[in-house]
């Protein structure tokens, strides 16, 4: 997009009255001619440059939600019910900067997941560092201090050129952001596949804790309340950002079309942190919003519709980094590190003590009114006057065609059986060898490692466990083992063959994380991220997944506090996998209690829980051996995942099992190898009887884990098992002497071996 620049005469609402026939560039700005021609009526008259600007990027995709918000309400309709008698944990969900749960002792935690998918395309470093100071800024909104982040990553092929180009920027990104604000980054994701080439999906994700009376909202309440813009300067970076390049499709010919990512000061948003979270404890403010996508548009406008629906702003007093910006630019800017607050004139000396005393720049722009129009003003003109509503909630509302891809049935009867399979022995240890050395499933240390993961002195858990997590801080400062802990998963392969299923897989496996470290789960977050919604087939699969989302919370009785959708994830007509990412926040009442992954205890009996079932649509398995995808993704029971993490989290606070891990991609022999790598332990499995050692070893069955069970505690532990109904089978015996993995009867691979090829894949593809 080119921006826009300052021209004389100046564009006011008097000369826009005047001038109703005076051609505007809103094709350019992403606006259609019916979109353009509602503005106008809405106004009675054309928009004001200044005015097209705020429409154009409140109005994107990005902003306005305009092609999904008809699918998204079904997670507030079938929000699950409350038990009688318990109280409802969802303490603010969807609407606002983020969800916020109830986790007992007068605490709450707030979450969220978004996208930052296309800048980190344009420029990997800021694209994704931005990305983690924006999540950040959400979370701080709510009253919250940050406390840890996590990052769901997807790249092309590995192997290809733009993959190197694009991850190691991205990885920096995240790391170096995250590295200087403070914040542990505890776990996340790294998944390669073709269709993320040129359109890498790059999710964050925060988590913050704060008193359950404490909640900030966006709103801009109370006639002569002043508005107060603090944090950094404005610039020229990002002009029509996030909000522009989440909203189009990427073209070769559209380079110019592309807006000036955002460049983000990891030192300034600590700063702002510790000022505003100064500011929340003296009840300084009365409404907040962080500037992200849409910059000043966006602040103005939500607070504003949010609170009494009238503001008044000087807009030529916002400090510039640039004094040659428009009043167009500038409302478009998204330069990072900024907030906005409502303020009432007796708490603005405090408040500006405040911020002078963190050094940080803070200005009033202009006050609440009581009317119900924002109106912006330029040296003396009247640049601005719109309903704030029309733009921050009464956009665009399309009901998008849906039809299910031509492809659909063809794909889901390609089975996939005439694939050739490991029979013998060393076709076995081959097999187990080249998955745990593929891209998908190796080793992510040359990521993780460039991330702290344990600053502040919190963290209990981090990647490569099956969740993050974190103890809490006490109330008033008091020291306590409550903790939370988060997983993030998805999988494209799984909702491209079934989007219905394959979302309700994410989830589940989500889900299967919390509970396997001990954790109760206890709330959803998502970003979806999906090729363009002109595309019918797209909509079929994102009306799909977001149904099956839905119904799955609803099924699993945990809500959705709110998320992000990233549409236009191609490049021309190629879109990628539909990827919907799911994040689960569970509560442990102490983390002393936990179950970490590691197999470490000698002579503990392997357990696995769960029914194993020949299932390889979508697999690891058959996309590593065969580069194939087909079938159908593994059936999902929800009751069973439910059944599955009562067992683990009574089990974990009993002390029945010194280790649990979840069986996901790549199936038993992968999570083994993982868990024994973990600990330092050697197993001898044994194949039950009946079952074919393939199926048995890398079936990627859902509602399945395994445990380590001391053998003072095996028959607590299978009598708990039997009660519950939950199928429970002894597979092997941890040997620490033994130092490899033995699958009896069939091959041995050597803990050395093993580890060589688990640990050599991403430094030698990366360096």
């Amino acid at each position: 997009m080119t921006a826009i620049r300052r021209r004389p005469p100046l564009d006011t609402v008097q000369v826009a009255e005047g001038s109703p026939q005076q051609s505007q560039p809103y094709a350019l700005l992403g606006l259609a001619r019916d979109e353009y021609a509602r503005i106008s009526e809405i106004l009675g008259r054309r928009p004001t440059s200044s005015e097209l600007a705020m429409y154009s990027v409140m109005w994107s995709e990005h902003c306005s939600y305009k092609s999904s918000k008809v699918h998204l309400k079904q997670f507030a309709e079938k929000k699950p019910a409350k038990v009688s008698g318990e109280k409802d944990i969802l303490l603010v969900g969807m609407g606002e900067n983020a969800g916020v749960v109830d986790v007992g002792n007068g605490q709450a935690v707030t979450f969220k997941i978004e996208s930052h998918n296309h800048p980190s395309y344009v420029e990997p470093y800021q694209g994704a560092a931005t990305g983690v100071g924006g999540i950040v800024r959400d979370i701080l909104t709510m009253g919250a201090r940050p406390i840890a982040v996590l990052d769901s990553l997807r790249f092309g092929a590995a192997e290809a050129a733009d993959t190197a180009r694009v991850l190691p920027g991205v990885v920096s990104g995240v790391g170096g952001y995250g590295n200087c604000l403070g914040l542990p980054n505890i776990g996340g994701e790294l998944v390669f596949d073709p269709s993320y080439l040129a359109n890498p999906l790059v999710n964050a994700l925060c988590v913050g804790v704060l008193p359950a009376d404490g909640i900030k909202l966006a709103k801009a309440e109370g006639p002569g309340s002043l508005v107060v813009l603090f944090g950094a300067r404005t610039g020229g970076d990002g002009i029509g950002g996030a909000s522009v390049l989440a909203s189009a499709s990427f073209e070769a010919e559209g380079e110019r079309k592309r807006p000036a990512v955002q460049v983000g000061d990891p030192f300034a948003e600590k700063v702002l942190i510790e000022c505003c979270l100064e500011i929340f404890a003296a009840d300084l403010v009365s409404g907040i919003q962080d500037l992200g996508a849409a910059g000043l548009s966006c602040a103005t406008t939500e607070l504003a519709a949010a609170g009494t629906g009238g503001m008044h702003i000087d807009l030529d007093l916002v400090p510039l980094r640039d004094e040659t910006l428009a009043p167009e630019e500038i409302l478009m800017s998204e330069s990072q590190e900024r907030m906005m607050a409502v303020v009432t004139p007796d708490k603005l000396e405090a408040f500006l003590k405040v911020c002078a005393k963190w050094d940080v720049t803070a200005t009033v722009l202009g006050t609440v009114t009581d009317g119900d129009r924002l109106v912006m003003r330029w040296h003396g003109e009247t640049i601005v006057d719109v309903p704030p509503r029309t733009l921050a909630h009464e956009g665009p509302v399309y009901r998008r065609p849906l039809r299910r891809p031509y492809d659909q049935d063809a794909l889901n009867g390609e089975h996939g059986n005439g694939l050739p399979r490991p029979r013998t022995g060393e076709q076995l240890r081959a097999t187990a060898l080249k998955l745990i050395s593929s891209p998908n499933l190796a080793d992510k240390s040359w990521v993780t490692d460039q991330y702290d993961r344990y600053v502040q002195g919190n963290t209990v858990l981090a990647q490569p466990e099956d969740a993050g997590m974190v103890r809490l801080p006490g109330p008033d400062g008091v020291d306590s083992n409550v903790g939370i802990a988060i997983s993030v998963d998805g999988n494209g392969r799984y909702c491209r063959l079934d989007p219905y299923v394959g979302a309700q897989l994410a989830l589940a496996e989500a889900y299967r994380n919390v509970a396997v470290t001990g954790a109760r789960p206890l709330a959803v977050t998502n970003c979806l991220n999906f090729g363009s919604p002109e595309d019918p087939a797209v909509m079929w699969q994102f009306a799909e997944a977001v149904r099956g989302l839905a119904d799955g919370c609803q099924q699993l009785g945990i809500p959705v506090t709110g998320g992000n959708v990233s549409f236009y994830n191609q490049t021309g007509s190629t879109a990628i996998l539909p990827t919907p990412v799911i994040g689960v926040l569970g509560v442990i009442d102490d983390v002393t209690r936990r179950t970490p992954m590691a197999l470490r205890n000698d002579g503990a009996q392997l357990y696995l829980l769960g029914d194993t079932r020949d299932e390889f649509g979508g697999s690891e398995w058959a996309h590593v051996a065969h580069g194939f995808l087909g079938g159908r993704p593994p059936a999902v029971d929800l009751d069973r995942e439910r059944l599955l993490a009562d067992v683990l989290i009574n089990a974990s606070r009993d002390g029945l099992i010194d280790a649990a891990h979840d069986l996901s991609d790549g199936g038993l022999f992968v999570a083994l190898a993982e868990a024994c790598l973990r600990g330092l332990a050697g197993v001898r499995l044994i194949v039950p009887e009946g079952m074919d050692p393939f199926v048995f070893l890398f079936s990627e069955s859902a509602g399945r884990a395994i445990v380590a069970v001391p053998r003072t505690e095996e028959v607590r532990f299978t009598d708990m098992c039997t009660a519950r109904g939950l199928p429970a089978q002894r597979i092997g015996v941890l040997d620490i002497l033994e130092a490899a993995i033995e699958v009896q009867d069939r091959f041995r691979i050597p803990m050395a071996e093993l580890r060589v090829a688990w640990t050599s894949t991403l430094p030698a593809l990366f360096g």
